[in-house]
């Protein structure tokens, strides 16, 4: 089979593409010919060994995957040959063939394409995990989203609205801005153009903002924090910016707030699947029934796989990026 190799950690111009065996699947595994793969800025963290683990070289990047079930290993009594299926692995997605362990495998409903299903779990599964396990967020209450165009952004702002919040949407441009409009926000920031902790301070009448969601990271983090209500809780999702924040802490003790960590990765399949299952359960309802949809900026071949991933660390992906291979 075909598959994009990481041989060693750097850009995506590193990454080769080239034939390798195929997989075969062992006790509890699913064999699957991949027809999408979501790209992901962990994506690009993973293949510059900046990520939280570091898979042993050489290896294959992607973790959100749809395909049509190839072969299954002993133990699966779920699936079978032929079957549309989705989900989440650690690495391995940018490939013609990916192992998908059959705990994080799932069926795909009726009239969802492959491009939408691989686009799905890791977003929506993050902000899903955030907003309502993490900080417990309640109807009424203010969330201001950062990087509110990218893929967990938009899911943010879905499941924010849907949980009974007020949307605050902040982006970079006037026309990732747009798209949050589209997609439920509120109220909107421009933070290239405009005061971030100013902004979110007046459309709180003052009060500041109950959840912050932040996936970004970089600068804004501290102009958020220093716009959060008392006892607001305060999300770190990620680092697409590139750099890790230092907080004062004398921000917490002066708002009284909690600063949370949510790792979706670890919380799904290690630290607390059953909760895990039972989200994902929940988003797929949700999907059914056409409340959330994963906006698909653009589809690349497999081969152009490093070009999706140039396109991200860019920050020129609104919504989701999506690898094909059909």
């Amino acid at each position: 089979m075909k598959a994009i190799i990481c041989k060693t950690f750097g850009p995506p111009s590193s990454l080769t593409f080239e034939e390798i065996p195929s997989l075969n699947p062992k006790e509890g595994e699913v064999l699957i010919d991949v027809k999408a793969c979501g790209v992901n800025f962990p994506d690009t963290l993973i293949i510059q060994g900046k990520y939280q683990f570091k898979p042993a070289l050489p290896f294959t990047p992607g973790s959100d995957v749809a395909g049509i079930v190839k072969a299954v290993g002993d133990g699966v009594k779920h699936y079978k040959v032929g079957d549309s299926v989705f989900g989440v692995v650690s690495h391995g997605g940018f490939a013609e063939e990916a192992i998908l362990p059959k705990k994080s495998c799932f069926p795909i409903p009726p009239g969802i394409s492959f491009e939408v299903a691989a686009s799905f779990l890791l977003a929506y599964g993050t902000s899903y995990h955030a907003l309502k396990d993490r900080a417990n967020i309640q109807v009424g209450e203010s969330l201001l989203i950062l990087g509110a165009s990218g893929g967990v952004g938009l899911a943010a702002i879905e499941l924010g609205k849907m949980l009974g919040a007020k949307v605050i949407a902040a982006a970079s441009s006037d026309e990732k801005l747009a798209l949050c409009k589209k997609y439920g926000a509120d109220e909107i920031i421009n933070y290239n153009t405009e005061d971030l902790k100013i902004r979110a301070k007046e459309l709180t009448e003052g009060k500041g903002v109950d959840v912050i969601y932040d996936p970004v990271g970089g600068q804004y983090t501290e102009a958020a924090l220093r716009a959060i209500a008392w006892k607001g809780r305060f999300l770190v999702v990620g680092f697409a910016a590139g750099d890790i924040p230092k907080i004062p802490l004398n921000l917490p003790l002066l708002k009284g707030c909690d600063i949370l960590g949510v790792f979706w990765g670890d919380f799904m399949l290690k630290k607390e699947p059953t909760l895990g299952m039972q989200n994902s359960m929940e988003l797929l309802q949700f999907i059914i029934q056409d409340k959330i949809k994963p906006h698909i900026y653009k589809t690349y071949q497999l081969a152009e796989s490093a070009n999706a991933l140039e396109d991200m660390m860019n920050r020129k992906v609104m919504g989701k990026a999506v690898v094909v291979n059909m």
